[in-house]
């Protein structure tokens, strides 16, 4: 008995489409809560309202800024701190923001690039990627000239510059579903 091969392609078609839908399935349901969007699954927002500071210690870690081991950026101060376990802070530094920048609140790494161009034409390393706003991805990153340079005003530019020797420390503790609270 001979089949038709349009038969075998539809029946072959339909078997694959069975699969790939498995497949995907599977895919979604072994991904971390939040990883698939730009907010984190513990989606309490931070305060709007300036995080208090220590006025002896600016640099110090500003109280309500969340709890555990996470990234916090203040869009005000343009400092970053990376906090490890116990809320004890690992390092400090001030960053150049781009000109758009994210809501204060909750959100987690998801994506990371180790070399690319920014949307300026800077070259960069260690791109740490955590929201879209509008459109325009906001992340961290190191120039690889290593010269903070100022965004023009009229591009919109979420990159986030930081040193090169800050960026290896940020790339190094800010993994995929790392968390990060953006304060003001």
């Amino acid at each position: 008995m001979v089949r038709s091969s349009s038969g075998i392609v539809a029946g072959l078609t339909a078997a694959a489409l069975a699969a790939i839908g498995f497949l995907a399935y599977q895919a979604s349901a072994d991904v971390p809560s939040g990883l698939g969007s730009s907010r984190a699954a513990d989606s309490s927002k931070t305060e709007a309202a300036k995080a208090p500071r220590d006025r002896q210690h600016p640099t110090a870690l500003p109280a309500a800024s969340g709890t555990g081991r996470r990234v916090v950026y203040s869009v005000d101060d343009d400092r970053v701190w990376l906090v490890g376990a116990g809320d004890r802070v690992k390092r400090t530094f001030k960053v150049t923001p781009g000109t758009v920048d994210p809501a204060p609140a909750a959100y987690v790494v998801t994506s990371r690039s180790g070399k690319i161009t920014g949307s300026d034409g800077v070259a960069v390393e260690h791109v740490v990627r955590f929201t879209n706003v509008s459109g325009v991805a906001i992340g961290f990153s190191a120039a690889l000239n290593d010269t903070p340079s100022t965004p023009a005003p009229s591009k919109k530019l979420g990159g986030i510059r930081e040193s090169r020797e800050d960026g290896t420390a940020m790339w190094e503790f800010a993994t995929i579903g790392t968390r990060v609270t953006v304060i003001k």
